[in-house]
């Protein structure tokens, strides 16, 4: 059986917003990984960078939480880099990169709170289309 034969190809218009929907899924997966590196290399180099948190549940250390970020945000960027070269894994891999990042950017509110919604919410994209797109995939 050819690599090919296994995808079941949608030629209708919903096939076509899911396809572009899953390449700029794996887009901004890219992005939000280089912004996962970013936000935890300045944690790592300067912790005292980020504002201290009030009385919140999740108190972590924020040079090791710097170090989850980096971490996650190398494999994300190799996930959307799968996700664009139309790997089946990387449907699955995204979403559930994304969906860890959904929740260590929760748990990074209080340190960065609308930088943390907007990566939230970028990756909740990121799920919704590699959904969309997952079910062309048998």
């Amino acid at each position: 059986m050819s690599p090919e034969s296994r995808y079941e190809i949608d030629y209708s218009a919903r096939g076509a917003v899911a396809d572009v929907a899953a390449t700029f899924a794996g887009v901004l997966l890219i992005v939000t990984s280089l912004m996962d590196v970013l936000q935890g290399a300045a944690a790592i180099n300067d912790p005292d960078f980020f504002a201290p948190s009030a009385e919140y549940v999740f108190d972590f250390d924020v040079a090791a939480w710097g170090w989850v970020h980096v971490v996650l945000g190398v494999v994300s960027f190799a996930v959307g880099i799968g996700i664009l070269m139309r790997q089946g894994w990387g449907q699955v891999a995204g979403m559930i990169i994304a969906a860890l990042a959904i929740l260590t950017n929760f748990a990074w509110l209080p340190h960065y709170p609308l930088w943390s919604i907007l990566i939230i919410a970028f990756n909740a994209f990121v799920i919704w289309a590699l959904s969309v797109q997952l079910k062309h995939y048998h």
